[in-house]
C-alpha cells in the first residue's frame, strides 16, 4: 500500500473566451477559438514534463479556471482530464473544479461526460439575475441560461455547485442586489462567491468609471454587510472575505491559497507555489505554447522562500479567512512570538474589527471592509518587530523578548 504523499493542488488555466467582459482584468482572450488544440496540447505536455516533480505528492484538487473553461469544448478538457489523472497520483476524493459560464453549460449531456471522468465541482459565472446590469458589464448570457445550466449540471450528477456573483455593479442599488442574492440562493447552490467589483485600470469600464453611474464606497458596505447577514441566514457560512458556503462545502482548493499550501499553475498567467519556490508565467498564449515546445515556459517571477519567511504571507492571507490567525501555530511555525500584534488587535476588537474566539483572532465583517489597512498595519507591526530582533541580535542581546 502507497504511503500518501504530500498534498498538491493543480490550476489548470484557460484563457479563451467567447468575449472579453468590461470589468476583467484576468489573462483571457476573445476571438482566438484557433489556437484551442496547439493550446490544449501544450497544457498535457506541460502537465507530463512537470509530473516527476510531483512524484512525492498526492494531487487533492485540480481546478479549471479562466476565461471560461466550459469554452474549450468536451474533447479537449476530458483529454486535459485524462492527462491529469494518467501523470499524476490523484486522490480518490480529489474536488475538481470547472469553471463554466452560463451560456456554455447548459447541455446536460456535456457535463455528465465530464462528470464521469472526474470533474465533480461546478462553478458557475452567474454575476447578476438582472438583464440590463448583465448588459451593462459586457457579460453574453441571460438569468434564464443561468437556471438551464443549474438544471443540466443536477441532472449531469453534480451535487457540488458554486456561483459567483459580484455586487457594486453600475447604478445597482441595495434593492437590486438583495433581489439578485435571492435569486441566486433560490438555486440552493452548495457554495456562493461574493465579490465587490473592483474598476481595474486598463478595463473597458474604468475608461467610463467616471459615468458609469458606481455605487459609493457606502452603498457597497451595505451590500456587503447584507450578504454577510442573509446567506447566513440561509446556512451559508463565511470563511473567507467573499465566500460562503454549506457546511464542509468550502472550496478546498482555494482554501490551498489562503492556508499556504502548496499547488502548481499551467497556461499564461498561473501561479505556482510549489517545492519552496513562487512562480507565474507570462501572460502570453503564443510565448507559452513555443516555450513548452522548447522545454522552458517563460516565468515572469520567481522566488524561493524560506520556510520561516513566509510570515508575512501568513498574516495577509489567514487575515481574509474567518478561520484567522493562531498565536500558538505562528510561533511554532515561525519560532517567534505572537504577542507584539496584540495591541493592535486588541485596537481592532475595541473598535469591532476583530474578535478572539478559542485563541485565535479573525476579523468580523466590519473588519473584512476595511481589511486592508488592517492587513497593512499588522504588517508594519511585524516589520518593526524584525527590526527590533535584529537590532537586538547585533548587540549580543539573543534573549527572547515579547
Amino acid at each position: 500500500m502507497k504511503t500518501p504523499g504530500k498534498p498538491l493542488g493543480l490550476y489548470i488555466h484557460i484563457p479563451f473566451c467567447k468575449q472579453k467582459c468590461a470589468y476583467c482584468d484576468f489573462y483571457s482572450l476573445a476571438g482566438s477559438e484557433s489556437r484551442m488544440d496547439d493550446y490544449t496540447a501544450a497544457l498535457c505536455a506541460h502537465l507530463l514534463e512537470t509530473a516527476p516533480f510531483a512524484a512525492g505528492h498526492t494531487v487533492d484538487t485540480v481546478y479549471f479556471g479562466g476565461g471560461t473553461p466550459s469554452y474549450l469544448g468536451k474533447e479537449r478538457l476530458l483529454k486535459l482530464l485524462k492527462t491529469v489523472f494518467k501523470a499524476y497520483r490523484v486522490s480518490k476524493n480529489a474536488e475538481v473544479t470547472l469553471e463554466a459560464n452560463p451560456d456554455s453549460a447548459g447541455d446536460w449531456k456535456i457535463l455528465k461526460a465530464l462528470h464521469k471522468v472526474g470533474v465533480n465541482r461546478l462553478s458557475l459565472g452567474m454575476q447578476s439575475a438582472c438583464a440590463a446590469e448583465l448588459a451593462e458589464i459586457g457579460r453574453i448570457h441571460t438569468m434564464e441560461q443561468v437556471r438551464a445550466a443549474v438544471e443540466a449540471a443536477r441532472r449531469a450528477g453534480f451535487d457540488n455547485l458554486s456561483l459567483d456573483l459580484i455586487y457594486g455593479l453600475p447604478h445597482q442599488t441595495l434593492d437590486r442586489w438583495q433581489e439578485n442574492l435571492a435569486a441566486a440562493v433560490e438555486l440552493a447552490p452548495e457554495h456562493l462567491s461574493c465579490y465587490g467589483l473592483k474598476v481595474e485600470e486598463g478595463t473597458p469600464l474604468f475608461a467610463r468609471r467616471e459615468t458609469a453611474g458606481m455605487p459609493g464606497d457606502d452603498e457597497q458596505a451595505a451590500m456587503y454587510l447584507h450578504t454577510v447577514d442573509y446567506l447566513a441566514r440561509h446556512g451559508y457560512r463565511q470563511y473567507e472575505i467573499s465566500n460562503f458556503a454549506l457546511p464542509d462545502r468550502e472550496s478546498r482548493h482555494n482554501l490551498k491559497y489562503w492556508l499556504l499550501e502548496e499547488y502548481a499553475g499551467f497556461g499564461p498567467g498561473a501561479h505556482s507555489d510549489f517545492g519552496g519556490v513562487r512562480y507565474a508565467y507570462e501572460k502570453d498564449l503564443e510565448d507559452y505554447i513555443q516555450g513548452v515546445k522548447n522545454g522552458s515556459p517563460l516565468l515572469s517571477e520567481s522566488e524561493r522562500i524560506p520556510p520561516l519567511d513566509r510570515d508575512t504571507e501568513w498574516i495577509m492571507l489567514g487575515l481574509r479567512t474567518v478561520r484567522g490567525l493562531d498565536p500558538r501555530e505562528f510561533e511554532s511555525r515561525f519560532r517567534r512570538r505572537f504577542t507584539c500584534f496584540l495591541p493592535f488587535l486588541a485596537q481592532c476588537r475595541e473598535a469591532g474589527y476583530a474578535v478572539q474566539e478559542d485563541g485565535r483572532w479573525h476579523l468580523t465583517p466590519q473588519g473584512f471592509l476595511v481589511s486592508n489597512p488592517i492587513i497593512g498595519e499588522m504588517l508594519d507591526v511585524l516589520a518593526e518587530d524584525k527590526r527590533r530582533r535584529a537590532e537586538a541580535a547585533a548587540k549580543g542581546d539573543f534573549r527572547i523578548t515579547p
